[in-house]
């Protein structure tokens, strides 16, 4: 059996890293698809168990939590009925914790956009954070229910909600595009206080 160098490895993983497709970064690098599939595959395994392992006791102040849409199969509207509450068919999102001043990435998962998932990320979050932190999220509703379950009285929790308007540009670009953000609001969601308003925090022309 054909074992890829070190160097060979190194680059094939550079181009994947740099934003190619796995088809162009075969034809680069002069390998078959399913060996660039292969290497992923061990990559992403071996970066799950380092981050499992090691992504324990952090020390971080401020952590941002988000999710990232995406679709399998296809969207969620053209999903067949017998595969509607499979995982893995029609819209999936990746929960994203992120540290807002290392940029580090403590914790994320994949998985529906419901409470179910919502509650696992959080308390897998709130389980890798030594002391107490600001966590700041979007508008889902979610998070009201699983942030103090989480985290208990250590957190200070508040909420970001961007304010959306028109889509900008010709009709070919509106139809494909969400409204342009212009705005935000700051919702101060303070475990075991009831929430505040805090007004307008950013405003950008539309």
């Amino acid at each position: 059996m054909n074992r890829l160098s070190l160097e060979d490895r190194a680059r094939i993983l550079g181009c994947l890293v740099e934003g190619n497709s796995m088809r162009a970064t075969t034809r680069m690098c002069g390998v078959s698809i399913n060996t660039v599939s292969k290497l992923l595959n061990d990559l992403g395994t071996a970066c799950a168990i380092y981050q499992n392992e090691v992504f324990k006791n952090l020390k971080i102040k401020r952590v941002q939590v988000d999710e990232i849409w995406t679709f399998c199969y296809s969207k969620q509207k053209n999903v067949p009925e017998e595969m509607d509450d499979i995982v893995g068919f029609g819209d999936v999102r990746t929960w994203v914790a992120i540290d807002a001043d290392t940029k580090l990435v403590p914790s994320w998962m994949t998985g529906k956009r419901n409470a179910e998932y919502g509650h696992a990320f959080v308390t897998d979050l709130a389980s890798r954070i030594d002391g107490r932190t600001q966590l700041t999220s979007d508008g889902l509703k979610v998070y009201l229910r699983v942030v103090e379950p989480a985290f208990g009285s250590d957190v200070d929790f508040g909420m970001l909600k961007k304010i959306y308007g028109p889509a900008g540009g010709n009709e070919q670009e509106r139809r494909y595009s969400g409204g342009q953000c212009c705005g935000a609001r700051r919702h101060l969601s303070g475990v075991g206080a009831p929430g505040r308003d805090l007004g307008q925090a950013v405003c950008a022309s539309v």
